[in-house]
């Protein structure tokens, strides 16, 4: 019973590594040119020599499913390969027909990430790097079949460094990068369709051993989880079976488990393999990659402002409160963001805009003069005298304004547009203000 007081959650400390695998949406699969398109297709119908391994099949890169990896890369914080390879990853199942996978182990093409989450904890990644997606195998009634349309679909692996000690952190962190993946727009890792798959290597430690930075002598790795849900529940069982082990005196075994979702208790599978077992070397068929700085900042020019830069921008700017910048960037896409952009600097309220966004779903399509009333009600309340007089005098103090539309930058238009709502502190609609401005500038 002493012993039982002492090996508690209390006294015992999640550590949690997390490896996300996710698909990219290209258009063909990594080494071959079958359609990467195979959702509901009729098994084994989007298969070639390359994708089936069969002998003497050479695989060629996908350059977009490469390029892709290293925009999601840099908008995890990490820092680019300029020497990258593909390596042979060896290991026997029945859905890898080669014997082998082609994937990244010495050089990923990104590495050494960090990502801070919304309450401020921060999640360092490994590496980021890509490989091929193997079969899909269907166990019944004591016999395994095979669909190989999933066999070599561009695999995005993200493997963070055993960080977390909280598993909503990594739950939080899981949908952040599913997030974030959709908001670049190169992947829609929708988990129902496999798009997005998770697992966890969970180990307990001492006190003591957090204090030192140490390390348990094994871990357990959770595989395929397929929701948020299951995998905050999977790791709690797997803590609750790991500390009952401690209880009798055993170290918990090494090896990979599955969740049981109906019994909410995690199941062996297999032994956990070591690097060394997978016998990597580099694959022979792929020559090495050499990324020159132009193209590294290529790629950086294609990552647009991302939602934690949004956030703070909006907090600065708009003067919202942090929860509420939080909701708006979690929960609209980037085309909605700036409908919010566009919408406040026509002189709307910054956080009456973000709560009808976010909780009003059919306020998302209305135009400009619809949306405006819908959150204030009628707009049109300065008359037209007071409009006129309300615009020259914009147009008197924002002379430069004038000048550039007048030169052809229409976007200061836009900036007129504000400074009139300003004034009038909403009490008119946009498309109206537009109009009279329109005439008095011509």
């Amino acid at each position: 019973m002493e012993n039982d007081l002492k090996i508690t959650k209390e006294n015992y400390k999640l550590v949690l590594g997390l490896e996300i695998h996710l698909h990219l949406n290209t258009k063909k699969k990594m080494f071959c040119l079958c359609n990467a398109d195979i959702w509901e297709r009729e098994p084994n119908t989007v298969t070639c020599p390359v994708c089936l391994g069969l002998p003497g099949a050479l695989p060629v890169p996908n350059e977009e499913a490469i390029r892709k990896t290293q925009i999601l890369g840099l908008a995890l914080g990490c820092s680019l390969n300029e020497n990258s390879r593909f390596d042979r990853k060896h290991y026997f199942y029945p859905d890898l027909p080669k014997g082998y996978q082609i994937s990244q182990y010495k050089q990923p093409l990104c590495k050494e990430g960090v990502v801070e989450l919304d309450n401020g904890f921060k999640v360092e990644i490994e590496r980021v790097h890509l490989e091929e997606d193997v079969a899909k195998s269907f166990h019944k009634k004591g016999k395994t079949f095979l669909d190989f349309n999933k066999s070599g679909v561009p695999l995005v692996e993200i493997v963070t460094k055993p960080i977390f000690s909280d598993v909503k952190d990594a739950v939080e962190f899981c949908k952040k990068v599913q997030y974030i993946v959709r908001f670049l727009g190169i992947g829609d890792v929708d988990m129902e369709k496999g798009q997005m798959r998770l697992e966890a290597n969970i180990s307990l430690r001492t006190k003591e051993m957090e204090e030192k930075g140490e390390l348990a002598s094994y871990k357990v790795e959770i595989k395929n989880i397929n929701s948020f849900r299951f995998m905050e529940r999977a790791v709690n069982a797997e803590v609750e079976r790991q500390l009952e082990l401690f209880k009798k005196g055993i170290i918990p075994v090494q090896e990979n488990r599955g969740f049981d979702e109906d019994k909410g208790v995690t199941v062996s599978q297999r032994s956990k393999e070591e690097a060394k077992d997978y016998r990597y070397f580099p694959e022979p068929d792929i020559p090495s990659m050499v990324f020159d700085s132009s193209y590294i900042e290529s790629i950086k020019k294609e990552i647009p402002e991302l939602p934690y830069n949004i956030k703070n921008r909006f907090i600065a700017d708009y003067k919202i409160p942090n929860e509420l910048a939080v909701r708006l960037v979690n929960n609209l896409n980037k085309d909605l963001l700036k409908k919010y952009e566009h919408m406040v600097k026509l002189g709307l309220d910054a956080t009456k805009v973000a709560n009808v966004l976010i909780n009003k779903k059919e306020t998302r399509s209305m135009p400009d003069d619809e949306f405006s009333n819908y959150i204030g009600g009628e707009k049109n309340l300065i008359n037209d005298d007071k409009l006129e007089e309300v615009i020259k005098k914009a147009l008197e103090l924002n002379q430069k304004a004038v000048a550039d539309y007048k030169n052809g930058k229409k976007n200061s238009l836009q900036f007129l547009i504000g400074q009139v709502m300003k004034e009038t502190k909403g009490n008119i609609s946009p498309d109206k203000v537009k109009e009279a401005l329109l005439k008095a500038l011509s």
